[in-house]
């Protein structure tokens, strides 16, 4: 699938969740699984009408060791 195509599958996407380490504000991303092999992250505070990123799985797992180990440079 292409990253269109994800991008279309994503925003119908029913299953979206925050990190657990999520307090109760509304300042978070979201993320779905729902599309195979793509990961989508979005504002939670927009919800449905966000704009939508569309990671392939393998890119979203090597982002989050990345900033999980400090390697990122922002």
């Amino acid at each position: 699938m292409n990253r269109e195509d994800a991008l279309a599958a994503l925003a119908e996407a029913a299953n979206w969740r925050t990190s657990t380490r999520t307090g109760q504000g509304q300042n978070c991303v979201e993320i779905t699984e729902d599309v195979s092999g793509w990961v989508g992250v979005r504002d939670s505070k927009l919800g449905a009408t966000s704009p939508i990123l569309a990671f392939t799985a393998s890119a979203w797992r090597s982002l989050i060791v990345r900033v999980k180990r400090g390697r990122l440079d922002v």
